[in-house]
This record gives structure tokens, C-alpha cells and sequence, in this order.
């Protein structure tokens, strides 16, 4: 019997540059999904008029927190993202449990997605005389994303780039509209900036969306072992993605805002949620934008289930490479070099959990989409504050370079940063579901729940944890 490590198949390299990579994190972040999708229950159900300065605060956050994480990544690369990363600072038992939550956290989001997929292609097919259930159009979204995930990734990344760049083009169409004719009631104020605005009741509910926004600009990271000069690549990808996610997502909240007056925007949000940017496009510039801004939607829904697909599937096969998971997740397709296996298994994952939400009768936008979305955030959060633990212990010993504000003061600044969105959002976990019960505390019991599963699994496998740039730090 040949060895199977011998006979393992990786992922291919140099294949992806810095636009392509960048493409992905902000096709994962779908800017009019986002904004179009999470902006709305932000106004609505978050701090209001006030909504636009979260994407600043977490943006803010996120940059900070960039500084260590890319530090690291010149040392720690690998398909394994935050997991690799905490397995090297912490100890291979605190990356699995990391590893296991942020599955965990991508799940929740890509299903939240195939949701929302769903919600506009059955308005879109019943205005058209078609009239389907929404599950059955997210099951053809699967079965499309699941298509386009095991082929090579420069293909995504093609197809990606073309959804991304219509998004952004329909969403600054309407932007400048709502500018150009003098911005709504109250005219173009700057409300939503003002500390007494944005520091109100809500700010955790508001931030949980900006939060969930920013999920996957790790892939930076995660496409290291495919990306071209991995070093000098995801450092600068990394910070492009995210000054452009905070500037076009708050830009965008303040139009809107704009549009409607801060004084209203919460009650024309609460009474227009799943469409109130696509019906501004129709009143403000016409049909054509309406129309092309539903088309759109639909283009950045399926970019950004093939976005997290891909991630997914890269998370399944690090863990599956280094033991945690099955090895046969760990084995790349012969002539794409893509995670085959790994995307086929997730998507009979996600097909099960839409046919029990069915069973279940959830509703798809106000339970599905909007738990998910934020319990995703929430999960996230966690992971991300273990990274900064984990670059601080990376550094501990020998700075290897670095300065003393990567390896020591902006994971500290960022701790305090993402520790204050998990306690804000714990907090108002009620708001958000609008559920007073112990019910809401089922989304932090299954991230603590997932994360042992992962310790646990850790002390029962024989890991090796797989780094493409530097060696394994011991525990």
C-alpha cells in the first residue's frame, strides 16, 4: 500500500495575486448583501441613525488588529487561517477548539446567505409567474456554489471580481443620487457620526452586523499556500480589504440615512426591512436601477456562498491534513487542485440544515438570516480575540523582527477592542432576537459546546498541525 502522505495532494500554488485575493474577501463580505441585507436590521433593530458609525468603530478595530495578525502571517501561512494561527501561539488543543468554532462561525453565515438567496430569487420567481418555495432556490444556489468551488480557484476568483465590481457599481449609482438631489427631509446632515447618535441604546446590535461583515477577511491568510509572494501579498491585501469594507459599507448606511432623515430612518427600516434599499433605488433613480440592484443582489448572494464555500472547504482540509477531521478532507482534486472532497461534504452538511429548518417551519429572514448573521459575528469575535492571545505568544520569546507596536500593543489594543463588541453584544442578545427567554443563550453555549469539541478532539487525534511558511511552535 502506498504512503498516504506521499500520495496527498495540496492545493496548487502561485496562483492567485493581490486583486484576486482581495476580490475574495470583498466578495465575502458582498457588499450589497451586506448592505442591502444587514443594514436594514441595523437601523431597525441597532442604534438607528447611528448604524453607519459601526462599520467605522469595527473597521477601526479590524485595522488595529491587522497589524499583529499580518506580522504573523509572514511566519504562519496556511489553508488553517485563524486555526494554524492559534495552534502556533497556543498549543495545538486551543487551535483546534479555534478551528472548530470558526467552522462553526462560517457555517452560520453561508447558511444565512443561501437564506437570503433563497427570500429574493422566490419574489423574484413569483413576480414572474414562477412561484417556488425559497429552500428550493437555496438548493440550487448548493449545488451551483458547490460546481464552481471544486474547480481551480483562479476561476472563482474571475467569477468573483465580475459580481463584486457590479455590486459596488449599482450601490454608488444610488449613493450619489440620494446626494445629487439634496438628500431627503432633512437635508445631508452628518447625525450618524455624532457621539450622542451612535452611543445609544442598540450600538451592539448595529455592531454585530458591521462585525459579520468583516467575516473572512481572513482569507488573506487562507489562500497563502496559493497566493503569489504569500510575504509581501497578504499583508497588503489584508489592509486593502479592509479599508475598503469600512469606507463603502459606511458610506453607504449614510446615504441612506441621508435619504429617509435620522429622525425616520428606524421607522421606515422596521417597515421596509428586506427591501428598503432595493425599493430607494426604484423611487430615487428609476425601475432600471430596482431592477438591475435585484439582479445584482442575486449576483452578490452567490458570490458570496461561493466565497465562503471556498473557505469552508479550506478550513475542512487543513483540519482533515492535520488529523482533526477525516484525512480524506485533507486530499486536494488531481486536476483542479481544489478541496473536492472537502466542499462536497460541507454541501451535504448545508443541504441537511435547510431541509430540518424547513421541517422546523423557520422563517428565513427574521430567524435564519439575522440569528445567523449575528450569532456568526458572535462566534467570530471569539476567535479573533484567541488570535490576538496567540500573536502575543507568538512573539513572547523572540519578536522575530517585528516592532513593538506588531508584536505587543496592537493585539492588546485589539483585545480591549473585540472584547468590548463581545460584551456589548452578549448584552443585548434579547434585542437582537427579540426573545426574553433563555433561548438566547443557546448562541454562546454552542460556541463553548463546539470549542470543546474541538480541545477534545485534539487530545484523541494525532495532529500535526501544517504550516506553509515557518515551522511548528510547540505547545
Amino acid at each position: 500500500m502506498p504512503d498516504l502522505q506521499s500520495t496527498t495532494i495540496g492545493l496548487k500554488p502561485n496562483s492567485l495575486g493581490l486583486a484576486s485575493i482581495v476580490f475574495f474577501v470583498v466578495a465575502a463580505a458582498a457588499p450589497l448583501t451586506a448592505v442591502v441585507g444587514a443594514a436594514p436590521l441595523a437601523f431597525g433593530l441597532g442604534n438607528g441613525a447611528g448604524a453607519p458609525s459601526a462599520y467605522i468603530l469595527a473597521g477601526l478595530v479590524y485595522l488595529v488588529f491587522a497589524v499583529g495578525f499580518t506580522a504573523m502571517s509572514r511566519h504562519v501561512g496556511s489553508a488553517g487561517a485563524f486555526y494554524v494561527f492559534v495552534s502556533q501561539g497556543l498549543g495545538k488543543s486551543w487551535g483546534a477548539a479555534a478551528g472548530a468554532i470558526t467552522l462553526l462561525t462560517y457555517v452560520e453565515i453561508q447558511i444565512a446567505v443561501y437564506a437570503f438567496f433563497g427570500i429574493v430569487l422566490a419574489g423574484v420567481g413569483e413576480s414572474a409567474g414562477l412561484a417556488l418555495p425559497w429552500w428550493v432556490w437555496a438548493g440550487v444556489c448548493m449545488v451551483v456554489v458547490d460546481v464552481f468551488a471544486t474547480r481551480n480557484i483562479e476561476f472563482s476568483g474571475k467569477v468573483l471580481g465580475v459580481c463584486m465590481l457590479g455590486e459596488v457599481a449599482v450601490l454608488l449609482a444610488l449613493d450619489l443620487a440620494i446626494l445629487f438631489q439634496g438628500g431627503g427631509p432633512e437635508g445631508i446632515v452628518f447625525t450618524s457620526f455624532a457621539p450622542e447618535t451612535v452611543f445609544v441604546a442598540g450600538l451592539g446590535i448595529s455592531l454585530l452586523f458591521a462585525v459579520a461583515s468583516f467575516i473572512g477577511f481572513e482569507a488573506t491568510v487562507i489562500f497563502a499556500e496559493e497566493a503569489r509572494e504569500p510575504r509581501r501579498t497578504i499583508p497588503m491585501a489584508t489592509y486593502v480589504a479592509v479599508v475598503a469594507i469600512t469606507v463603502f459599507y459606511a458610506f453607504s448606511a449614510w446615504c441612506m440615512v441621508v435619504a429617509y432623515g435620522p429622525s425616520s430612518i428606524r421607522d421606515v427600516a422596521n417597515g421596509d426591512l428586506s427591501d428598503l434599499f432595493v425599493n430607494t433605488a426604484g423611487a430615487r433613480v428609476g425601475d432600471w436601477l430596482k431592477l438591475a440592484m435585484t439582479a445584482l443582489l442575486i449576483t452578490s448572494l452567490f458570490a458570496a456562498a461561493l466565497s465562503f464555500q471556498n473557505t469552508i472547504s479550506r478550513y475542512l482540509f487543513a483540519l482533515g491534513r492535520d488529523g482533526l477531521l477525516p484525512k480524506a478532507l485533507g486530499n486536494a482534486d488531481a486536476v483542479h487542485r481544489s478541496p473536492r472532497f472537502a466542499s462536497h461534504s460541507y454541501t451535504v452538511v448545508a443541504v441537511a440544515f435547510v431541509v430540518v429548518s424547513v421541517l422546523l417551519n423557520l422563517d428565513p429572514y427574521t430567524i435564519l438570516y439575522s440569528w445567523l448573521a449575528a450569532a456568526s459575528a458572535l462566534s467570530i469575535l471569539v476567535v479573533q480575540i484567541l488570535v490576538c492571545i496567540a500573536i502575543l505568544r507568538f512573539f513572547g520569546s523572540d519578536r522575530r523582527g517585528t516592532s513593538l507596536w506588531q508584536s505587543r500593543i496592537s493585539p492588546i489594543l485589539a483585545i480591549i477592542g473585540l472584547g468590548s463588541f463581545t460584551l456589548i453584544a452578549l448584552s443585548n442578545l434579547s434585542l437582537l432576537t427579540g426573545d426574553d427567554s433563555w433561548r438566547v443563550w443557546l448562541i454562546p453555549v454552542a460556541i463553548v459546546v463546539l470549542g470543546a469539541v474541538g480541545w477534545w478532539r485534539s487530545t484523541q487525534a494525532e495532529v500535526h498541525v501544517s504550516n506553509s511558511l515557518a515551522p511548528a511552535v510547540g505547545e
